[in-house]
Formats: C-alpha cells, sequence, structure tokens
C-alpha cells in the first residue's frame, strides 16, 4: 500500500511534489490546509483538531494516499500511518524567496489560493518560518528520528526519483 506523508515549512514545496507524485504513483492527494480550513458550499470554517483526524482516519480507510502540510499537532496520526515520509527541507533563503514569490503570483491570479493573499498573510509567513527555525525545528526533528526508518529528507524536490519510495510501497 502506498501511504505518502510530505512535511515541510511554508514554501518548502510540498504541494509541487505531491502533485508530482499523485500523478506518476496515481494516489490521491490532500492538502492538510484544506482538512483544518474546510471550504463548504456556503462558507469556509477550521475544523477543529478532533474533527481533523476523523477527516484523516476516513481518508486513511480508503486506501493509498498523499497528504501534504506543516507539521501540527491533529496530524500526529500521520507518522504511524504512512509508509513513506518525505521531509522537505530547502534552504532557509529559498523559502524566503518561494514565499515573496507566491505571494506575487497569487495577487497576479497566475497562482490560486485557498485563503486571502494580503499582507498580513505574507507576514504571517514570514513568522511562521521564523517560528519554526528558532523554535519549532528540533521538534519536528525528534519526531522525524522515531521514524527514521521510513523518512527521505529533501533539500529539493526535484531530487526525489522514485527509485526512493520503498519497493514495497510502489506495488
Amino acid at each position: 500500500m502506498k501511504k505518502i506523508y510530505i512535511v515541510g515549512i511554508v514554501a518548502s514545496g510540498k504541494t509541487t511534489l505531491a502533485k508530482r507524485l499523485s500523478e506518476e504513483l496515481k494516489i490521491p492527494w490532500y492538502e492538510l490546509d484544506c482538512i483544518v480550513h474546510h471550504q463548504s458550499a456556503t462558507e469556509r470554517f477550521k475544523r477543529t483538531p478532533e474533527q481533523q483526524v476523523e477527516v484523516i482516519q476516513e481518508i486513511d480507510q480508503r486506501g493509498a494516499w498523499i497528504f501534504e502540510g506543516t507539521d501540527r499537532k491533529s496530524y500526529q496520526c500521520l507518522y504511524e500511518m504512512a509508509d513513506t515520509i518525505i521531509f522537505l527541507d530547502p534552504p532557509l533563503w529559498k523559502r524566503r524567496i518561494r514565499i515573496l514569490i507566491r505571494f506575487l503570483k497569487q495577487n497576479l491570479g497566475i497562482e490560486e489560493c485557498h485563503y486571502k493573499p494580503d499582507l498580513k498573510m505574507l507576514k504571517m509567513m514570514y513568522a511562521w518560518t521564523r517560528d519554526f527555525e528558532d523554535n519549532r525545528r528540533d521538534q519536528l526533528e525528534a519526531k522525524l528520528q522515531i521514524h527514521a526508518h521510513k523518512v527521505i529528507r529533501l533539500q529539493n524536490s526535484n531530487n526525489l526519483d522514485l527509485k526512493y519510495i520503498r519497493p514495497q510501497d510502489r506495488g
């Protein structure tokens, strides 16, 4: 079975890699942000952590999946559920540039997003990135160490060749 969790901080390339793997492996992918912030026909609302876990478990019961997102408490079950964990960790300077480029593309209508791409959100993305480097990186590294046997670390998502996905996950 193929169950892949792609984790990384803002602008690390998670969505780009998830889309690529989904196409190549024929596995559905899910943005964890969309599980947290659900868009119904009439409104967008934030699910509780318990509701988030319920949605993740429902998807897991269907079979193969790719989840991608940042590390949140409500996603902890994914470390156990995943056959493969991909940690995307490009250099800080690259993530900072990507945040700005994404902001510009979203405001020019070149790239879609599920949130309002305003200056407040831009500042938040830079703050999350700073907080990760200053306060949360060690916590994520500790989680990854527990599951080291199924972790792939990449600084560039283009460097992932499907041969790196364990053979038993490819079948």
